[in-house]
This record gives structure tokens, C-alpha cells and sequence, in this order.
């Protein structure tokens, strides 16, 4: 049988290399979720790939195949926070901007999973350099991102003085709340703290 060399020819399957493993979206999702239940049940000193993948319901070799091991699992985990953040509060008012901030935050904080987390994870970055590192990537670029917003916002309203002092305006409005939800661990805010808490913020970047 001849064929015409002018006709089109069938192309030929591609083929996926001898080896490779095509990563499942929904597993991989589930793995990430698993990591934070586990991390939230027995911290991370005890934590394992054999636990998280038995949570995930999966088999560690689908872990393996995404993490080398659980330091590199957790890192990628919390610095995918960062990337995450929270949504820009934009009220045109500076008090405002600050109250929905808050709120936002206050709820997250107060999840269980994440005041178990972000405690333990704390402790084992006095420990280990890499965890300290990508927990503060998380927690100033998640946060101060958002602030950092706000506080460019009410300088271009002129609620604050031009060329005001960042650094101090993003530890003046992260600071407080993060005091009271995650290092004392207070089990409530009393009722109209959040609004006194922007209020007074407000003010006091005002006065920087």
C-alpha cells in the first residue's frame, strides 16, 4: 500500500518519560490540608509523613514524590501563606480600613487550627533557621502587605504625614492584636475591642 506524500499524516503519540508521575491537583491539595491538621494534633517535633499521608489517605510515595522530607513539606506550607495574604480593606477612611483589618485577622487568629499552628511552629523556629525564616516571610509579607496598603492609602488621603515611618506604622498595627491572639493567648476580646483598638491605632499612627 503506497501513500500519498502530500497527504497529512497522523502524528505520533507522545509519550509521558519512562518514570515520571503526573501530580495529581486534588492530592496534592489534600496532602497540604493534611499537613495542618497534623501540625494542629501533634505539632510538628512529632509530626510524619507517615501520619500526614495516612490523614490525606494516601501513600507516602505520593508525598515523597512532592517533598523530600517534612522540613521542605512545612516550608513550602507556610511560605505559600505569604503568597496567600488577606484581602485589602478599602473603606476611604483610615479607621475603617484598620477596623475591617481586624476583624479579618482576629478570625483567622482564631481558628483552631492556626492557634495551634502558629504557636508550635514559633518554638521550632528558635530552633531551626530555615522555619524561623519562612515564618517570617509569612507572617510580614501576609500581614504588612495589607497594612502596608493601608497606610499608603490614608498617606495619599492625608490622614497621615507624608513620609511617614513604615516599619513603625506596620508594628504599630500588626503588633497589638498579635500580642493578645497568638503569644498571651487570651481566650476573648472583650466586646467593642476591635473598634477601640482602630480607633486608637488610627490615632496613633496620626501622631508618627
Amino acid at each position: 500500500m503506497t501513500t500519498n506524500a502530500d497527504e497529512p499524516q497522523p502524528r505520533p503519540r507522545r509519550r509521558a518519560p519512562a518514570g515520571a508521575a503526573v501530580l495529581r491537583a486534588d492530592v496534592t491539595e489534600a496532602i497540604r490540608a493534611a499537613v495542618f491538621e497534623e501540625l494542629a494534633a501533634v505539632g510538628y517535633a512529632r509530626m510524619s509523613i507517615e501520619g500526614i499521608a495516612r490523614r490525606a489517605g494516601v501513600g507516602k510515595t505520593a508525598v515523597y514524590r512532592r517533598w523530600r522530607s517534612k522540613l521542605h513539606l512545612v516550608l513550602d506550607i507556610v511560605s505559600a501563606l505569604a503568597v496567600q495574604g488577606l484581602p485589602a480593606p478599602d473603606t476611604g477612611a483610615l479607621e475603617q480600613d484598620l477596623r475591617l483589618l481586624y476583624e479579618v485577622t482576629s478570625r483567622a487568629l482564631r481558628h483552631p487550627v492556626a492557634s495551634q499552628v502558629i504557636p508550635d511552629l514559633q518554638a521550632e523556629a528558635a530552633r531551626n533557621p530555615e522555619i524561623a525564616e519562612a515564618l517570617r516571610k509569612a507572617l510580614r509579607e501576609g500581614q504588612d502587605g495589607v497594612a502596608s496598603g493601608i497606610v499608603a492609602a490614608a498617606e495619599r488621603r492625608g490622614e497621615v504625614r507624608e513620609g511617614i515611618d513604615h516599619d513603625l506604622a506596620l508594628d504599630l498595627i500588626s503588633g497589638p492584636l498579635y500580642w493578645r491572639s497568638v503569644v498571651i493567648r487570651s481566650p476573648g476580646l472583650p466586646k467593642g475591642y476591635l473598634a477601640a483598638l482602630a480607633r486608637a491605632t488610627a490615632e496613633g499612627l496620626k501622631a508618627l
